[in-house]
């Protein structure tokens, strides 16, 4: 299975940034399983992560706010 093919069974799957931010954007998988952002690898991709896989303070930050009524 080629990387194009693994990133597109994802592409419903919200990921973030280590920090909880959300990212919208284009992404590559490397050799070792991970994503990265942007369509091929350069040294400014960062890492990212499912919301399972953030730390509690980025899940905080990554969960939708409720709408006040």
């Amino acid at each position: 299975m080629t990387n194009v093919s693994v990133v597109a069974k994802m592409k419903g799957v919200p990921h973030y940034l280590r920090d909880g931010t959300e990212h919208k954007g284009g992404m590559h998988k490397m050799d070792d399983g991970t994503l990265h952002t942007g369509k091929a690898h350069t040294k400014s991709s960062k890492r990212l992560y499912h919301f399972k896989d953030l730390s509690k303070t980025a899940q905080a930050k990554a969960r939708p706010k409720k709408k006040k009524k």
